[in-house]
């Protein structure tokens, strides 16, 4: 398997209880999300920061707001 410029995950989109896009353990930028995917979504994530939340941090201590559709070839 190859493992050049494939990110750091790859998963689909889901939503939360609270209304939080998420993928795997990510928490996935709520505007970036909503303006660009849809639920189901196959995406890769390219790079994550700390989640700068606190009300989100316990569920998901690590968020991205770079990432891309996996099937997307460029």
């Amino acid at each position: 398997m190859s493992k050049e410029k494939k990110g750091v995950y790859t998963g689909i989109i889901e939503k939360d209880e609270n209304g939080n896009y998420f993928c795997g353990e990510y928490l996935l930028d709520y505007q970036y999300t909503e303006a660009s995917f849809k639920l189901g979504d196959e995406i890769n994530i390219k790079s994550v920061i700390a989640n700068p939340s606190d009300k989100s941090f316990n569920q998901y201590p690590k968020k991205s707001r770079n990432f891309f559709l996996a099937n997307d070839k460029k």
